[in-house]
């Protein structure tokens, strides 16, 4: 067979030293010593390989998705390094693989770079569809996987792309790698523990695997989706590649995939999941790291997801920022309909029913995980429980997970459930150690975690869906102990800071004067410190001081303290005192339940004549209602009412425009607030809010607070000036003024006064 000429196959026979025979489709192969009694078998043997026959050198190279494939330049000549598996392979017949290095042709070379391209976009897709068709929501309950497309729920979302500081509402993940994109070639996606940070990296990885109409990775070559989680001692992102997203007996090589990715040609996007639980984080010159500041693949479009505790300090300040702000009741109704009770209108009303009737449940629901656990464990066991606190709600889901285990197991299995279910000692300890050191420790080998909590515990995590089992890449392993091993984790981070927890209650309780949470950061670990308080009010006191004694401790206090009393009622007024005599914050991240928890406790002062001494409102598009009564949290959908004791207000939005009637509705607002001496705009020099030049309609407002010498001023910038600086309202024109025109409008009217008086 020459130059791609077909020939009679009815007599043709290959001898035993055969002569090569060219066969495209795979990369960087011919087949040689070939058995094979005629063509018609070699033509069923490429077949049963995916791989074709050639039957002309020249003819046209197959593209793929988004038609880049035929721009492919030509590669390099050059050896491949074996895949991490055996270097010869065997496809049956006895037909082997070798290399083919000495091509020569630019065809031949082109038509092979796009044949291992196209073959490796197959193959990451077929890994993205088996996982995504196995989605399990609830970890007890094995019996039940879903696509990923059937549960998932559009979660809400803010974006800032670059070196934008305003963040703005997006529309729809989908609109994550385009819109808020911009010129950004590194996106942050942030989000709280049980925010669905890595359900949206399924989805993504759905859309693009399954083709999905109005997807925006319809043009995306390849998407390369790796938790980081599950990557420590990886040295490249091929590696990670061959090991984790291929099949075993795929024959592209690490080569191949590093060809594929420096290809400027092709568009490939690289989603890393977990980076909060990447073991290799803090360590230097690791493959993420290097991807990140551009010293690898910089033509790469690259999303990292990790929570806002854990955001990377290498990546540029025009990385863009994203961040999934949870469930509004829209969401929540959405997914009970679509993943649990499908079409089961008496059950749906049930649940919808639960949440609307407990405040404090629907705040915690906000996390979408937590929706999700509630829904399916109640739709589960039928059991609808009053959930007053974080606390209350875990060890409600805890037994959810024991109810459910408990299931078709015989007596004695169900004693040693029922056992573990309240002596969990070790597993305690060994959370909170995982947490409390320099760096958090969120994997174990299996054998290991046997050792240290001995078979029947562990026995009983793994059936209560408390701990879960994942096989891993193994390296430098000997060839005895096989490429691969199985790991452990929690199901989810949350569960590992409650069982913590009760290790830290019992520390604080036989050591109180020592700090036991000197590694452990507020933002990351707050459930942790929450649930310490709710388990045991004795620990509580001691807790709440170590929580105070943080960065920006006085804030989680409160919740702390929730968590201790079961109400902000239940709160001393001494407490009270003590949490209001500083700033009191309402941030733009803000779970509801803080937003909700915080104004319950300003009431609480203000009813008791407590003098509050500053209320900052950041970033949540503050508002007031046209009488000014009250002021409004759009985002939380939560009101501030008048407090009487209330001294200074602040309201800063980044690059927010106010027009005339909501600066009056805010002044009307403060008005109202008897105490209250000074209104601020703005926060000079970062974030100006842009005002207009004169407040008017406002007369019997401005008076009512020019009677009381309440001063109001920030960073402004008025529609006849671009730039923000420091102004101060005229309470007599409703004119905005710098200090220095203030200042010399001051001067005259004095002047002007002793005229008068000679």
């Amino acid at each position: 067979m020459e130059g791609g000429e077909l020939v009679d196959q009815s007599n043709v026979q290959i001898e035993e030293q055969a002569q090569p025979i060219q066969i495209t489709g795979d990369h960087s192969n011919i087949y040689i010593n070939c058995r094979i009694s005629n063509v018609a078998s070699i033509t069923q043997q490429a077949s049963n390989t995916s791989i074709q026959l050639a039957t002309n050198t020249s003819s046209t190279p197959r593209a793929t998705q988004g038609s880049r494939l035929s721009e492919l330049p030509s590669p390099q000549d050059q050896n491949s390094p074996a895949r991490k598996r055996p270097a010869t392979e065997t496809f049956g017949n006895d037909v082997t693989r070798v290399d083919q290095a000495h091509l020569a042709s630019p065809i031949e070379r082109r038509q092979k770079t796009v044949d291992v391209a196209d073959r490796l976009a197959r193959q990451l897709k077929e890994t993205y569809r088996i996982r995504c068709n196995n989605v399990q929501p609830i970890p007890y309950i094995r019996d039940k996987s879903f696509s990923v497309d059937q549960v998932f729920t559009e979660v809400g979302i803010q974006y800032k792309s670059g070196g934008n500081d305003s963040w703005r509402t997006l529309s729809g993940y989908r609109d994550i790698l385009t819109e808020a994109k911009g010129d950004s070639r590194i996106q942050i996606i942030e989000g709280e523990p049980g925010y669905g940070k890595s359900t949206l990296a399924l989805q993504l990885a759905y859309d693009w695997c399954n083709n999905v109409l109005n997807s925006t990775l319809g043009q995306t070559d390849f998407l390369v989706v790796l938790n980081l989680r599950e990557i420590g001692g990886t040295k490249s992102i091929a590696e990670a590649i061959v090991n984790l997203l291929l099949p075993e007996d795929s024959p592209i090589t690490e080569t191949d995939v590093e060809l594929l990715l420096q290809n400027e040609v092709l568009k490939t996007i690289i989603l890393f999941d977990s980076f909060d639980e990447y073991p290799d984080q803090h360590s230097e010159g690791n493959f993420v790291a290097k991807i990140l500041e551009g010293k690898i693949l910089r033509h790469t479009h690259v999303v990292l997801i990790t929570r806002p505790s854990c955001e990377p300090t290498i990546c540029t300040p025009n990385a863009g920022k994203i961040k999934l702000t949870g469930f509004d009741e829209s969401a929540r109704e959405k997914y009970v309909r679509k993943a649990v009770t499908k079409g089961d209108e008496q059950a749906t009303q049930r649940l919808l029913q639960a949440f609307k009737s407990n405040p404090i449940l629907r705040d915690i629901c906000q996390a979408p995980l937590f929706t999700v656990i509630y829904a399916h464990a109640a739709h589960e066991e039928q059991v609808f429980e009053e959930i007053g606190s974080v606390t209350e709600f875990f060890k409600y889901i805890l037994k959810c997970f024991h109810s459910h285990a408990l299931k078709k197991k015989s007596k004695r299995e169900q004693e040693e459930l029922k056992r573990y279910a309240v002596d969990h000692a070790n597993l305690d300890r060994i959370a909170y150690e995982s947490l409390a050191g320099e760096y958090q420790q969120l994997i174990w080998k299996r054998e290991d975690l046997v050792q240290e909590l001995g078979d029947g515990l562990y026995r009983a995590c793994a059936v209560t869906g408390i701990l879960i089992e994942e096989r891993v890449l193994n390296h430098n392993y000997e060839l005895e102990d096989g490429p691969y091993s199985i790991q452990v984790r929690f199901y989810h981070k949350l569960l590992c800071e409650w069982f913590a927890s009760h290790h830290l209650v019992k520390l604080v309780k036989d050591h109180p004067s020592h700090d036991h949470t000197v590694n452990m950061d507020l933002y990351d670990l707050q459930c942790l410190f929450r649930f310490a308080c709710g388990l045991d009010p004795n620990a509580a006191s001691e807790v709440i001081q170590l929580v105070k004694r943080k960065k920006d401790g006085d804030r989680f206090a409160l919740l702390c303290t929730l968590e201790q009393r079961g109400h902000v009622a239940d709160i001393g007024l001494d407490e009270v005192r003590d949490l209001v005599s500083r700033t009191v914050w309402f941030g733009f991240l803000d779970s509801r339940l803080l937003q909700r928890t915080t104004i319950q406790l300003l009431e609480l002062a203000s009813g008791n004549e407590i003098p509050i001494a500053q209320v900052w409102i950041q970033g949540c598009s503050a508002v007031a209602d046209q009488s000014g009564s009250s002021l409004a949290l759009p985002r939380s959908q939560l009101s501030l009412p008048i407090l009487s004791t209330l001294q200074e207000l602040w309201i800063w939005d980044e690059d927010r425009r106010m027009d005339n009637t909501e600066v009056v509705g805010i002044l009307s607002y403060t008005a109202q607030c008897a105490a209250v001496k000074e209104l601020g705009f703005g926060v000079y020099p970062l974030y100006p809010m842009q005002l207009p030049d004169r407040v008017q309609g406002a007369e019997p407002i401005l008076s009512t607070l020019r009677s009381r010498n309440v001063t109001v001023w920030g960073n402004v910038k008025t529609e006849s000036s671009s730039r923000g600086l420091d102004r101060y309202l005229d309470l007599c024109s409703g004119v905005w003024e710098t200090e220095e025109e203030r200042d010399q409008r001051v001067l005259n009217e004095q002047l002007e006064r002793q005229v008068h008086l000679q």
